[in-house]
């Protein structure tokens, strides 16, 4: 992947969805060239020169002070998932030739026992953890249950960006497809401006853009997401639809890694499900390890 054209990209982005009304300019009328802001207004806006906003939105970061990137973060209202991923990608600009360690192909992510003892102990909720590239690193017995569809799929590790864009079930199993195959392409978005070098992330976006229109279209955007808290929506073969909240946490011995915890509201028809379902995983083993296939209990159900 290659920084330079990514920050041009992501701020041509970012200008281009700001009107000059939203950022507080006045409109004089008169047709515009290009949709949203001009350059020239982004710089008046982050306190710089012309020139100087010009370079960097062509790639050329060498240099560039926090303040500045501070004042685009203020004049093109990034949040702060898009805020992160412009430092991201400057500092990986300015990195220069790749890490000696990112050129290795990267060996598959495993938790320590600890952490997998303390998942399991989670018996009344799903839990997974996953690393940036949505590989599902490790999971209870129910996060196993709960994701069963997506461990079809030969790959290990299951990795839900494929089963999102490549597996038809997941049409079916993500009742807001749409919005989960957004929000898949934005985390990988923001993992692509941390880890720009990694080889296994880069092989996933070939074979993505490769084979999905949909993925190739949304990774265009540019868009970014932190994976932290938020709903989902799914239909289990098993147990039916499942309305679902889930809180993300940084495993701070796991460099990487996030844990995600799925609940349902108490007494919900989604609450009952995951009961129901808790069962079934224990009458299956569905989580036997993560390089065995779920039984075929899952995919015939």
């Amino acid at each position: 992947m290659d920084s330079r054209s990514d920050i041009r990209e992501f701020l041509t982005t970012r200008r281009a969805r700001l009107t000059p009304e939203q950022a507080g300019l006045p409109n004089f009328g008169g047709r515009r060239r290009v949709p949203g802001l001009r350059r020239e207004e982004v710089a008046l806006l982050a306190g710089m020169s012309v020139e100087y906003y010009v370079r960097l939105e062509r790639g050329n970061a060498t240099g560039v002070s926090e303040s500045v990137l501070e004042g685009i973060s203020r004049a093109l209202q990034l949040d702060d998932a898009e805020r992160t991923h412009l430092y991201d990608l400057v500092r990986s600009a300015n990195e220069g030739a790749r890490p000696r360690q990112q050129q290795r192909p990267a060996r598959q992510q495993q938790v320590r026992p600890g952490v997998q003892q303390t998942i399991d102990a989670m018996t009344g909720v799903p839990v997974v953890v996953q690393n940036g590239r949505l590989d599902v690193v490790a999971a209870n017995r129910l996060g196993f249950a709960l994701f069963s569809e997506a461990y079809v799929q030969p790959q290990r590790p299951a990795n839900l960006a494929r089963f999102v864009f490549l597996d038809p079930r997941a049409q079916t199993f993500f009742r807001h497809w749409d919005d989960t195959a957004y929000q898949s392409v934005a985390v990988l978005r923001s993992e692509a401006g941390r880890a720009p070098y990694d080889r296994a992330l880069s092989d996933l976006v070939g074979e993505l853009s490769t084979r999905s229109d949909a993925f190739r279209s949304l990774w265009a955007s540019h868009d970014v997401r932190e994976h932290r808290t938020g709903t989902k929506s799914v239909h289990h073969p098993v147990v039916g639809d499942l309305d679902l909240s889930y809180e993300g946490m940084e495993l701070s011995s796991e460099r990487g890694l996030i844990l995600l915890a799925y609940t349902a509201e108490p007494g919900s028809s989604s609450h009952d499900g995951l009961q129901l379902l808790a069962n079934w995983a224990a009458t299956t083993d569905a989580a036997a390890s993560t390089s065995s296939p779920v039984p075929t209990e899952a995919t015939d159900a």
